[in-house]
């Protein structure tokens, strides 16, 4: 029978018990304190109404999201980007539905002028994720976020504490949340089928952008048709450089992105977090880094990472790898006697009964091994695997991740990238950009949201925020 309880619909409760067990995210009694949240009346729209949304972040990944949202009827009552000609571009075809679409360059500026807003895309630099939804939550808006949501782990509790208050819907924009059999591989690995599972090794292609550089030195004339005090936002002030940060290269610096860990985990741990339940982070470690600066995230690395025991599951080592490292063909014989290689990208999750990869970024294509087993199966094909052996659990999706936001928003579906989701894995994922930074052994305190072996890594817990940007 398929479970429609939001709570295990989203993440299932071994979240909760598993974080106050481990002095995970269940209670916070450590600082960095938040500030106070007014309750608002959350902006929810009845079944064939349309949202009034805002749109913070125009071109590129903005365009993908607001788009499907506009193409399924719904109002763009507001463009808001830092580069004018994206929203140009918008304005062409938006206001032939809407010809009263404002635009900005600045969203503090639109989130105080547009009153008319129900709902909000955020899809900017991950510095400016939190800042712009914070602030539009507490309007009463509701937020999909692009991933990774936040860009440290304060604004990552902070996120969830203004959601829970507000009562708004969130989606993060990891769409492979959507797909079907992710949802499947998911229930699956929840069911047991690998027995007790101890270790897992997450693999990316990813940076395609620089990473393990210096900050450029020198200025170049900011073009006019940017707002380059928008762009920085909370960030420290710097100089314009051509082609350096602005549009896609701002992924590897710290200030402002969280390199090809942030970026992807969201989507290549998506698998084995939903599947293994995984709860509170206990500590991380860069075991192999390749040029690293103090500016930006190194062009190689490899994190290993401990998550807390879930009964009855025993503690789980997690490995990292960017830079096109993948790890060693000999963990996993059977994938390469089955695929031929070990992919380029994925994830391999090891049990006491046999062990599973996902070869791309989303997880819906997942192979499996049982112990007495020579080569890999699809998991949609083994026999052991039917729905009539392991009957479904999740919700089926039917309009894709975008549809889903826009029917939360209306009271007809709920979100399966939310808070209750989103917040502990992106908590996770942050620790290990910090192990990228900080070198050592980090032990992570969940519950105290503090590492308790290093003030170098806990000064990297809350951001940097500049005057006139608080939120």
């Amino acid at each position: 029978m398929v479970q429609f309880n939001r709570r295990d619909f989203i993440k299932g409760s071994t979240w909760a018990a598993a974080s106050l067990a481990a002095g995970g995210c269940g209670t916070f009694t450590g600082s960095p304190s938040f500030p106070d949240v007014a309750r608002v009346a959350p902006k929810f729209r009845k079944p064939g109404e349309k949202l009034n949304i805002g749109v913070i972040g125009v071109g590129g990944k903005g365009w993908s999201d607001w788009n499907p949202m506009f193409q399924m009827g719904e109002n763009i009552v507001a463009l808001c980007d830092v580069d004018r000609n994206p929203v140009d571009k918008a304005l062409a075809i938006v206001k032939e539905k809407n010809p009263d679409v404002k635009c900005y360059s600045d969203y503090r500026k639109m989130l105080d002028e547009c009153k008319n807003l129900d709902a909000v895309t955020v899809s900017t630099p991950d510095h400016t994720h939190a800042p712009a939804a914070i602030r539009a939550m507490k309007m009463g808006c509701h937020v999909f976020v692009q991933k990774p949501l936040v860009r440290t782990i304060w604004e990552a509790r902070y996120f969830e504490r203004v959601a829970r208050e507000c009562g708004v819907v969130t989606q993060m924009g990891n769409q492979g949340s959507a797909n079907n059999g992710l949802r499947r591989n998911a229930e699956l690995l929840q069911s047991g089928i690998l027995g007790k599972v101890t270790e897992v090794h997450v693999w990316t292609n990813r940076p395609v952008w620089p990473q393990g550089i210096p900050r450029p030195e020198g200025v170049d004339p900011i073009p006019g048709t940017l707002d380059w005090d928008s762009w920085l936002g909370t960030a420290k002030p710097r100089p314009y450089k051509k082609e350096v940060y602005h549009a896609f290269k701002w992924r590897g610096f710290f200030d402002f992105g969280t390199g090809a860990f942030g970026d992807m985990a969201c989507h290549t741990m998506n698998l084995p977090f939903r599947g293994l339940e995984l709860g509170a982070v206990l500590s991380a470690e860069c075991i192999r880094i390749d040029e690293k600066t103090a500016e930006t995230y190194p062009s190689k690395s490899i994190v290993k990472m401990t998550y807390a025991a879930r009964w009855p599951q025993p503690p789980v080592t997690l490995y990292w790898y960017d830079g096109k490292i993948k790890p060693s063909a000999e963990i996993m014989p059977k994938v390469v006697a089955t695929l031929g290689q070990v992919p380029n990208t994925g994830c391999l999750i090891i049990g006491d009964k046999g062990m599973v990869c996902s070869t791309n970024d989303y997880g819906a294509d997942g192979y499996i091994a049982f112990n007495d087993e020579k080569k890999m199966m699809s998991m949609s094909k083994h026999e052991a695997l039917t729905e009539q052996v392991i009957p479904p659990k999740f919700r089926p999706n039917k309009a894709g991740h975008h549809a889903e936001f826009v029917n939360a928003c209306k009271g007809e579906d709920v979100c399966f990238a939310d808070v209750d989701h989103s917040v502990p894995m992106v908590e996770g994922i942050l620790v290990g950009t910090i192990a990228q930074q900080i070198p050592g052994k980090l032990k992570w305190n969940s519950r105290r949201l503090a590492f308790g072996n290093s003030a170098d890594a806990n000064a990297l817990v809350r951001p940097y925020i500049r005057q006139g940007w608080e939120y």
